[in-house]
């Protein structure tokens, strides 16, 4: 039984995870370095030369299973071997304030928790992959690092630094990000996970880039940014600075609306322009769709 935390199924639902079999984390700097399709590694995973055995998981492919061994014991083993990557992927995550925003209609569900599952699936696609993976939280108090590494004991570390992960504060300064200059290396694979708007984030988005990692991103939005359903008089409050605004939800409505969509495809120009991948999420969407357009899975259109 794994520890408190460290439940893959508290991060990411069981239909999510089983939907991740079709997606492959793949890093476009690799590709055009090494001129293949999909990157190459030594470490473990659906390769050639015999490893480890494992015990079964939800979501792995039935043609890794050992049957001779299932007859012999009664129960499922995956067989794990060595193949070759060099891939590391860092998951950032944005904890700051704005974060820990979530709709009315869903509890719980805010915008931290649903960056937490997201990293929880690419982490799952590396370790499936045999893949190294990482994390960092970024937050005004300090920023948090688990360095990549690769293996069921990687996720078991990745999974408890979720779990105690909560949303205060707001953005680094410029000379607590040292840590992401100083260990991020050139190749690797950078997610930012994020509510996308604050410019310190977007520094360190470009800024990367510019320093020939490959950075992708998702913006994570409530379902009531996106809608604005608000009617009658409203207060709206910024978690980060404490300002607050007071007016008429409907009347405020459809300019709300058009200045929040011309900035994101402001935000989307920045990004495309600097080689950023992005994607959007919204609270009350399929977890998995904004990696499938990441990824490029035919079938993103079917979760939309």
């Amino acid at each position: 039984m794994n520890a408190p935390g460290t439940r893959i199924a508290d991060f990411i639902p069981p239909a999510v995870r089983a939907r991740l079999k079709d997606l492959r984390l793949t890093s476009r700097r690799a590709v055009g370095l090494q001129g293949l399709g999909l990157h190459h590694s030594r470490s473990r995973g659906a390769g050639l030369e015999f490893a480890q055995y494992r015990a079964y998981e939800p979501g792995d492919e039935l043609r890794q299973i050992d049957w001779k061994l299932y007859a012999r014991s009664d129960r499922f083993f995956v067989r794990e071997a060595e193949r070759e990557s060099p891939l590391a992927a860092w998951l950032l995550i944005d904890a700051s304030a704005s974060m820990a925003q979530e709709d009315k209609a869903r509890p719980g569900w805010s915008r931290l928790a649903a960056a937490k599952g997201l990293a929880a699936c690419v982490a799952e696609l590396a370790l499936r992959q045999g893949d190294r993976f990482g994390l960092v939280a970024l937050r005004d108090d300090g920023v948090r690092l688990l360095a990549p590494g690769a293996g069921l004991r990687q996720r078991d570390r990745f999974l408890l630094e979720l779990h105690g992960l909560e949303a205060r504060g707001q953005w680094p300064s410029p000379e607590k990000l040292r840590p992401l200059w100083e260990r991020i290396g050139a190749g690797d694979l950078v997610v930012l996970l994020s509510d996308g708007f604050d410019e310190g984030a977007i520094d360190v988005m470009t800024r990367l880039a510019a320093a020939r990692r490959e950075v992708l991103t998702v913006r994570i939005l409530t379902a009531e940014e996106r809608d604005f359903p608000f009617s009658g008089g409203h207060r709206f409050h910024d978690p980060e600075t404490g300002e607050e605004l007071l007016g008429d939800g409907a009347a405020m409505r459809a300019q709300f609306l058009a200045r929040f969509t011309q900035a994101r495809l402001e935000l989307d120009a920045r990004l495309d322009s600097s080689g950023i991948r992005h994607a959007e999420y919204v609270l009350d969407q399929p977890l998995d769709l904004p990696l499938r357009r990441l990824f490029g899975a035919r079938d993103a259109a079917e979760y939309a």
